[in-house]
């Protein structure tokens, strides 16, 4: 499952980056946060052992061991919701761009 999830991370991120490069950024968003559920799924799968069924299940076991995570994810998650109905501009998708690669690349070395 570590494995799966690993690549999950890396193709994701490598289609983000893509799709960010064609200027897309509403569907670079997306992507990155693909990414980032997969990552946060990871995290969650070596403490506890099984990967969230949902966003609900991933924001409570977020909030309850993985403080920083959630904060994140509570803050920027409307962002994510939005990418159904409205176009992401530029600023708003650097910004979890950046987030997310960062976070892999500490947590993950990716």
């Amino acid at each position: 499952m570590k494995a799966a999830l690993l690549e999950n991370i890396k193709v994701f991120l490598n289609s983000a980056e893509l799709v960010y490069n064609t200027k897309d950024f509403t569907s670079a968003t997306i992507l990155y946060f693909k990414t980032l559920f997969v990552a946060y799924d990871l995290i969650i799968f070596e403490r506890k052992k099984f990967t969230p069924k949902d966003h609900t299940e991933r924001f409570r076991i977020l909030k309850k061991y993985f403080s920083e995570e959630y904060l994140f994810l509570d803050k920027y998650f409307s962002v994510y919701q939005d990418t159904y109905s409205v176009r992401i501009d530029k600023d708003i998708c650097e910004e979890i761009r950046i987030y997310v690669k960062e976070y892999i690349n500490k947590k993950f070395n990716i």
